[in-house]
């Protein structure tokens, strides 16, 4: 009776309980590596969009001056202010973009090079590129270059990781503020980003 007990084996129910349990943890270290690698690849924009803000930052701090010859005895104004708007975005369209990376070339961030006495623009005013192949199409829009209270700018990054054609997008914002009491201004950039759909 003894040997009869030892040598008995596992029944069915417990043999599909062992599967059924080895199911649910395989699906949960699906959903899990798949999580990983989307948030491995939005850290591309966040880190890029840190960048730019970064970048726009120090643009704001450069003294903007005339490039014309002063006269004698002639002076002329100083002026913190933003960069103005890239023309194109980085790649130009999102099919560039869809389930697949995109290697830029540096004449893509120097499109809004200055020329001609004009100030430079965009990504070549920011001093901003990117060498590896990316994710996400970036842009840069501000509202105005004067450098008055009040002008802003907004740097976005969109992607779609899976090809599907719903579009994530990533935004970091700045505005020029006026320091109270002391007259002065600065550049304030927002906390955070703004996500949608963060992982499509």
């Amino acid at each position: 009776m003894l040997r009869r007990k030892l040598k008995r084996g596992f029944t069915l129910v417990e043999l599909m309980i062992v599967v059924a349990i080895v199911g649910v943890l395989a699906a949960l270290a699906i959903y899990g590596v798949r999580k990983y690698i989307a948030n491995a690849k939005t850290a591309e924009a966040r880190n890029a969009l840190g960048r730019l803000s970064k970048d726009a930052s120090s643009a704001y701090s450069r003294e903007g001056m005339a490039g014309t010859v002063l006269a004698l005895g002639g002076t002329t104004d100083v002026i913190n202010r933003l960069c103005g708007s890239a023309t194109k975005t980085v790649p130009a369209g999102k099919a560039s973009i869809q389930g697949k990376k995109y290697q830029s070339s540096p004449d893509e961030w120097n499109v809004d090079k200055a020329s001609g006495g004009s100030l430079a623009a965009g990504f070549a005013c920011l001093r901003f590129s990117m060498q590896d192949p990316q994710y996400f199409m970036y842009n840069y829009t501000s509202s105005g270059t004067t450098g008055a209270t009040g002008d802003n700018f907004t740097a976005t990054a969109e992607g779609d990781l899976n090809g599907d054609g719903v579009l994530s997008k990533f935004t970091l914002k700045g505005t020029i503020q006026e320091e109270s009491g002391k007259g002065g201004k600065v550049l304030t950039i927002a906390p955070n980003l703004e996500e949608e759909n963060p992982e499509e």
